[in-house]
């Protein structure tokens, strides 16, 4: 593998393999010191020409945290501003000796055609109503932590789900891992689909949530993205709320060891009520910090150990079980040590 483009890409031992290897750096972030020296002198850059928190926020980190150089693209004051072309600027990134470039665009399939134009691996980090891969994974991985085996379970995403890339990318993943996908929003924010399935998976379209609530391990509640609909799509946010809003009598109808999700950015007390969103049961927050986890096993996997130098005394190799080696092949097996070793 070494492009990420979209969710339809992995198969399912790839999609294991990622989030064993998400588990592994879990380990590592929970040292004192959160950083293994994985790429040192690889170079991932950041081309982010759509406004971004969480997803920008946790590539940057877990790049510095595998020891990566980190490059930020700032599309409004590139060449871009003056008409250069997309393909002339993604040209002149990879000549300067770039390993990977993650992609957020608002416009569908603009990472796959970066991905023509450069020899670096290319990450979709969400590309207009199409592909978010990474949340997918990262929100995999969240559940396999938190329930167990995903396989069996039923998953309700609600919400807008015709301009919701997360949407498009959890309802083929969670399907891939042999979850049972419920589908509910209003018929405006709905895909073309049948009575059984959407996005080319099977699935359970349903228009009561409150007859389905009871039923479910996981309520995965989405953003109304009032950027991307017109203002005949939607009624009014208070009867969204009403009809399809995870509220606090909803959430108290769920199964005991249920638990509720969301993407973020929140639309509190619409899509998901504050205390629910504040709740016990709510990953919210886990699915922000595994999103590091994640990405650091995406960056590795696709640009493998960064390589070091056996003469330099200075230098250590990474095992796969990301512990310290040390040149002549001994172990070191004491944590100050390695850790001393990584921030050098």
């Amino acid at each position: 593998m070494n492009q990420l483009l979209t969710v339809e890409d992995l198969s399912v031992a790839e999609i294991d393999h990622l989030l064993e290897l998400a588990r592994s750096f879990d380990a590592v972030l929970g040292r004192s010191v959160p950083k293994v020296p994985a790429l040192r002198g690889k170079t991932v850059v950041l081309a982010f020409f759509e406004d971004s928190t969480r997803t920008r926020a946790s590539f940057d980190l877990a790049a510095r945290r595998l020891s990566a150089d980190v490059a930020t693209f700032a599309a409004g004051s590139s060449s871009l501003s003056k008409g250069e072309s997309l393909r002339d600027t993604v040209e002149t990134i990879t000549a300067m000796g770039v390993d990977a470039i993650v992609v957020r665009h608002p416009h569908p399939g603009v990472p796959l055609a970066i991905s023509r134009y450069t020899t670096a691996s290319v990450i979709n980090a969400g590309d207009g109503r199409h592909q978010h891969p990474t949340q997918a994974l990262l929100d995999a991985h969240t559940l396999r932590e938190t329930l167990g085996d995903i396989e069996g379970r039923r998953i309700l995403m609600c919400g807008d789900i015709l301009n919701s890339r997360v949407a498009r990318s959890n309802i083929a993943l969670f399907s891939k891992l042999g979850a049972e996908v419920i589908v509910c929003g209003p018929n405006t924010l709905l895909p073309p689909h049948s009575g059984s399935e959407m996005f080319g998976v099977s699935v359970e379209v349903v228009e009561d949530l409150d007859a389905v609530i009871p039923t479910i391990d996981v309520a995965y509640m989405l953003r109304i993205q009032q950027e991307r609909i017109a203002d005949a799509a939607l009624p009014t946010l208070r009867e969204y709320r009403s009809v399809y809003g995870l509220t606090v009598a909803r959430a108290d109808r769920m199964a005991p060891q249920a638990v509720v999700m969301h993407p973020g950015p929140m639309n509190r007390g619409v899509e998901i009520d504050p205390d629910v969103a504040d709740s016990e049961r709510a990953l919210i927050t886990t699915q922000v910090a595994n999103g590091v986890s994640v990405r650091m096993a995406v960056l590795y996997e696709l640009l493998g150990p960064g390589q070091f130098d056996d003469r330099d005394s200075g230098t250590y190799a990474l095992s796969a079980e990301f512990d310290l080696i040390n040149p002549d092949g001994s172990h070191d097996e004491t944590q100050q040590h390695a850790e001393q070793e990584v921030v050098r």
